[in-house]
């Protein structure tokens, strides 16, 4: 019995590693040659080149996977052309090709992306409603792009030719793009004439003429991405004018957020870009009285935050419960007490589409959380819908803050994501170095900015702004603004979609702060309760100190302040000459 046991898990165990063996099978092949032709009408399909070793092309190198596994059958190859054949149309099966520099290649999908990557000589690529994403030199292009179902949507990341519509519904872009040589981007930045070379003996040995690289894409109704990111690609890719966010953000001089901008809108971003005056370095702030460090001072406090793993701020910490060093050196800690420091606030509301109908209760929502904060915490309150408005500037006159909430309507799109970036760049930008908070009160959903949302990630964290959103479902706004009972079919109306949840909880952790997702109209006082007590959860440790260099802050690079608990994290806000050296 025991033998017939033990065979019969041995047994499984064979049966068990073979389904996982299947499950995780792929396929790899090498192809001689330099032109390629992939037909891969469910899957994706990703090509990159590899430059020459010692000179020689060499084998083209491709693995096709899936998770239900992939079997010979399925992939044929016949020269250089290679064709996914598999009756399941749910299977998916995609397609990975390294192939030699300089290559030719033709991919046709359906609904698969098609991403290529490297120096081709050209590329054909086919799809109905997948994305076509080429990442390739720019040096020499020129492109074919063509649209049979839909109207162009196209981004990329140098300017390309204005699109024209041809019979039966038919868009087409077509053109040539030659990169500026390094001598005319700095003529043209400084306005000075182009100078004249002088020709070298040799020119081909030192700058080779770059050879062309062809791109003919035809999509029903896909996106075709030119030297962008798939990840940063805005929810509107339509050319439009400039709204006052965006405007503000290229006067702003962030590079990151320009940048995104400038691809977004090439025509009026140059436009507006060249209606400024020179940018110029971004000018340092004078540091007030109290804050500026005295080289001399042995004695210094410190404004230290400690979370834990979940951004959330612990208190009751005392001195035994941190460790202040200076370049390895431990510190004395002189004393240790709650900081009562005020706050920068910006509460940022959306006013779009969405709430139309129930203004007054985003009103009421507003002044809850106007009566809720410090009395000596700055609040400024901006709004935005297709674009953003300052309701009003930092004060501490909460009446001065609740009439400003009787003077916006609401309506139109929204651009979130850029509202996010103009109260980081323009809104708080005067204020850096302060403590400053923004608090956000939305549905999550964008679907107008320029930017996308992995743009903002650098802009945030250079900040220091902590972000806490509040996201509200539209339908529970409804639901609390009228009284009325929510049939079951319209429930589902009453959640956040799972790409507001993701980028709600991934503000909240690159910021500092804390995500509230909404389920109950009660939670959001909750919520505005919860964030006061986060943003006063902070510590003025006072140390003994002997260093004189300091960063913007006050805080200098070789200074250390660890808490000691497990999973605790500190961060230091400032540090100042300490009250009793004044």
């Amino acid at each position: 019995m025991r033998r017939s046991a033990s065979r019969f898990l041995t047994l499984l165990t064979i049966v068990f590693s073979t389904c996982i063996a299947v499950a995780s099978q792929s396929v790899t092949r090498e192809i001689g040659g330099s032109t390629f032709q992939i037909i891969n009408k469910y899957g994706r399909v990703a090509v990159k080149t590899e430059p020459a070793a010692d000179g020689k092309a060499g084998l083209a190198r491709m693995t096709a996977e899936s998770t239900k596994g992939v079997s010979d059958s399925e992939i044929k190859i016949v020269g250089g052309v290679v064709t996914v054949a598999t009756s399941d149309r749910n299977k998916r099966i995609d397609i990975s090709l390294s192939v030699p520099e300089r290559s030719t290649l033709k991919i046709e999908t359906a609904a698969g992306a098609i991403e290529v990557s490297g120096n081709f000589a050209s590329v054909f690529a086919r799809s109905d409603t997948g994305t076509i994403a080429a990442d390739i030199p720019p040096d020499d292009v020129t492109y074919f792009f063509q649209w049979t179902e839909s109207r162009p949507r196209v981004l990329a990341d140098f300017e390309i030719s204005q699109a024209k519509e041809k019979t039966a519904g038919r868009f087409e872009i077509k053109g040539k793009h030659l990169e500026p040589t390094e001598d005319k981007k700095k003529a043209i930045a400084s306005e000075d004439p182009i100078p004249e070379k002088t020709p070298d003996k040799n020119p081909k040995a030192e700058n080779p003429k770059p050879k062309t690289i062809s791109l003919t894409f035809t999509t029903a109704r896909g996106i075709i991405l030119l030297n962008v990111p798939p990840n940063e690609v805005m929810s509107d890719l339509r050319e439009r004018p400039l709204t006052n966010a965006a405007k503000a953000i290229i006067r702003s001089g962030d590079s990151l957020l320009m940048e995104a901008i400038r691809r977004a809108s090439p025509k009026y971003f140059g436009d507006y870009a060249r209606s400024l005056p020179p940018l110029r370095l971004e000018p340092t702030f004078a540091e007030k009285g109290d804050r500026v460090v005295n080289p001399n001072a042995n004695t210094k406090t410190a404004l230290v935050r400690v979370t834990d793993l979940q951004n959330r701020s612990i208190s009751g910490l005392t001195a035994r419960d941190f460790e202040v060093t200076e370049n390895g050196t431990v510190r004395n800690i002189v004393s240790i007490e709650p900081s009562t420091a005020p706050f920068n606030l910006v509460l940022l509301l959306d006013v779009s589409g969405s709430i139309e109908n129930y203004v007054n209760f985003i009103r009421k929502a507003a002044r809850n959380f106007v009566d809720t904060v410090g009395r000596e915490d700055r609040v400024s309150i901006v709004i935005f819908n297709d674009d953003v408005q300052q309701l009003s500037r930092f004060t501490t006159d909460k009446g001065k803050l609740s009439e400003s909430l009787d003077t916006f309507d609401a309506g139109g799109g929204t651009a979130y994501y850029d509202a996010i970036a103009y109260t980081i760049s323009d809104t708080l930008r005067p204020l850096k170095g302060e403590r400053t908070a923004i608090v956000i009160l939305t549905d999550g959903d964008d679907n107008r900015s320029f930017l996308a949302f992995d743009s903002l990630a650098g802009s945030i964290q250079e900040s220091g702004a902590l972000i806490y959103p509040l996201y509200v479902p539209s339908g529970l706004i409804a639901l609390a603004a009228t009284g009325a009972d929510i049939d079951p079919l319209r429930k589902k109306y009453m959640s956040l979609t799972a790409k507001s949840e993701g980028e709600g909880d991934k503000l909240a952790k690159i910021s500092g702060g804390v995500y509230y997702p909404i389920t109950q109209i009660g939670q959001i006082q909750k919520a505005y309760d919860d964030i006061v007590v986060q943003l006063r959860t902070a510590y003025n440790i006072t140390f003994s100190s002997v260093l004189s260099d300091a960063n913007g802050n006050g805080a200098s690079p070789k200074l250390k302040i660890r808490a000691k608990r497990e999973n605790a994290f500190t961060a230091i806000s400032r540090v100042t000459i300490a009250e009793n050296q004044k």
